[in-house]
């Protein structure tokens, strides 16, 4: 059947959501989402953040939807058409939704281990206001110690509930999940247990927000001074695929995640052992640099692009040290030929 986004038209299977439609388009027209995942079965539904307008309901029934669907749970009918960002009315209510989420958040950016590769950080720069009108006290929370590889900041948490899913899915033992209700609503484990569990690392990938970060990677460095790499291993886990991206610094490693797509959205994944234990070169096959969005504060030291040389007039013990840096953020096209650099 035949669906109609911004005046782009696309033929797709019965069962297709409109998000999953205008995904296969790609660019502009892909609406945001915080809570959808494409790998979580049953996601979604929850953030409000994907809302388009259909301004057609099919060929059978031409009739408008009087209200703004959230793309993530709506089906495409035959001869549906769609007005996502070409609409006022949804960018409107995108930007009222996000007032909305970031009501509570708190303005942690500078120390966010997320900053630079959040979702909301994205959604906000589009969608966002300079100023808020929240002039109320913010909800906040105690730390909670739910393990010694996962910290949870549940005064960022937007409760999308990736995190609950991925528990659910990937194994046997959940802990966690949303307790209480209404504004008192957060992410907590049963009795002050820890999340121990082979998978439970991937509540870091699917975190849309800084709400879940990984420990060991925990103000080690910022994300732009990291160069990732695509990696691969044998890994003996059942149900881990080895296949990974490590960030470097240097000839170290600093921290492992999941390989994700363009969507930011993990294509497979990867066990503990895989995330927290192999920091060694040794223990990977390097694949070569990971691509990423040209608009990503990652890219600034994009190894595809020929920068213009700069040179600053200052004295050298200013600079002391520098040099170094400088090699270590550098990508090389294998990580192994970092060490002849830095020697």
């Amino acid at each position: 059947m035949k669906v109609t986004i911004d005046g782009q038209e696309i033929e797709v299977e019965a069962g297709t959501t409109i998000l999953q439609a205008a995904r296969m388009i790609g660019g502009d027209v892909v609406p945001p989402a915080m809570c959808y995942y494409s790998k979580l079965k049953g996601s979604g539904g929850k953030c409000r953040c994907c809302l388009v307008d259909v301004t057609k309901g099919s060929d059978a029934d031409p009739r408008p939807m009087p209200k703004l669907m959230a793309s993530c749970v709506t089906g495409c009918q035959d001869g549906m058409e769609i007005a996502s960002k070409a609409s006022p009315r949804v960018q409107e209510a995108r930007k009222s939704v996000t007032e909305f989420l970031l009501i509570n958040h708190p303005l942690d950016c500078p120390i966010c281990d997320q900053a630079g590769e959040c979702d909301l950080q994205n959604l906000s720069f589009e969608h966002g206001k300079s100023a808020s009108r929240y002039i109320e006290e913010k909800r906040t929370f105690e730390p909670e110690d739910i393990g010694p590889n996962i910290q949870l900041h549940m005064n960022r948490c937007i409760l999308c509930q990736r995190c609950v899913q991925v528990a659910d899915q990937l194994t046997d033992d959940r802990v966690h999940g949303v307790m209480d209700r209404g504004d008192h609503a957060n992410i907590s484990t049963c009795i002050s247990k820890a999340i121990t569990n082979e998978f439970s690392g991937n509540m870091i990938d699917v975190c849309p927000v800084g709400a879940l970060t990984d420990k060991t990677f925990r103000f080690k460095s910022r994300v732009w001074f990291n160069k990732p790499y695509n990696a691969h291993r044998e890994c003996t886990t059942p149900g881990c695929c080895g296949k990974t991206t490590v960030w470097m610094f240097g000839n170290e490693i600093q921290r492992v995640t999941g390989r994700k797509d363009e969507f930011h959205e993990v294509e497979e994944f990867i066990c503990n052992t895989c995330r927290f234990d192999k920091k060694e070169l040794t223990d990977w096959v390097i694949e070569g640099p990971r691509e990423f969005e040209k608009d990503s504060v990652i890219n600034q030291n994009n190894y595809t692009q020929k920068l213009e040389k700069v040179e600053i007039a200052t004295e050298k013990n200013i600079l002391l040290g520098r040099d170094q840096d400088r090699k270590k953020i550098s990508m090389a096209s294998n990580p192994l030929d970092i060490n002849t650099q830095n020697s």
